[in-house]
């Protein structure tokens, strides 16, 4: 069993992402690390590879300081890296971005592809499932359990009210929620090891992909501070208060 785990370098995961002159979020020469919610991918990842024999390799997209999700998902115990690098992906959206990871993977040969719901910095939570269209194999969303039987993933894809159990055939993409695993924590010597295995580095023209298809459909045009929020308003007790509340309410279309 050949596992994917798609792993992302996120900037100050903990802190205020900073703004270059160009409104893109300034990914080089700042502290950084792995997107927290893409640790349970991983997770699963090591799961699945250890509960039915095989190995996981981690692919990420993003400048060289990119290489530290990398060796993060290693140190958990993955067992080899790719990493695409390329000053032509800078300010690329979603849908270059899942072209490049797209040819990444498929120029190795897999049988699961599994990432997070969505990033800590883009939000967007449309990558995975573009990523499987391009592909061409099913995808499973927000799935809080992942097993595999043979060739047939069995998920149990969180709900409003429950969970609905899915099945579908291999090879796929599936996207797991923050309680779908515990992520377990490097040891010393899985951060040693790391440093040892191999992270093959590519560019977008060695993954065969053209000019055109590194050209953004979106981009941000500007960037202003969100309005601060205006102060409330202090009904008082009196004759007329369960009149006004009856008014704020109708105009927040509550009632």
């Amino acid at each position: 069993m050949n596992v994917v785990a798609l792993v992302k370098y996120v900037p100050n995961p903990q802190g205020t992402p900073r703004l270059g002159p160009d409104d893109l979020l300034v990914r080089q020469g700042v502290d950084g690390a792995l997107d927290p919610g893409d640790e349970y991918g991983v997770e699963a990842a090591l799961q699945i590879a250890e509960a039915v024999g095989g190995e996981v390799l981690a692919v990420s997209m993003g400048p060289d300081e990119a290489n530290a999700a990398i060796q993060r998902a290693l140190a958990m115990g993955a067992d080899r890296g790719v990493l695409v690098t390329d000053p032509a992906l800078r300010g690329a959206d979603s849908l270059v971005t899942a072209r490049v990871l797209a040819a990444a993977i498929a120029q190795a040969s897999f049988d699961l592809v599994i990432a997070g719901v969505e990033s800590t910095d883009g939000y967007t939570g449309t990558l995975p499932m573009t990523i499987a269209e391009l592909l061409g194999v099913p995808s499973v969303t927000f799935a809080r359990t992942v097993s595999v039987d043979g060739g047939t993933i069995r998920a149990e894809r969180q709900t409003e009210t429950g969970f609905d159990v899915v099945e579908c055939p291999l090879p796929a993409v599936v996207t797991v929620t923050s309680g779908a695993t515990e992520p377990r924590y490097p040891s010393l010597k899985g951060i040693m090891s790391a440093k040892q295995k191999p992270v093959q580095r590519s560019s977008a023209a060695e993954l065969g992909l053209t000019s055109d298809e590194l050209v953004p459909t979106q981009s941000v045009v500007a960037v202003h501070d969100a309005p601060a929020k205006a102060a409330g308003e202090v009904v008082p007790a009196g004759p007329e208060t369960t009149a006004r509340i009856a008014d704020l309410l109708a105009e927040a279309k509550v009632i």
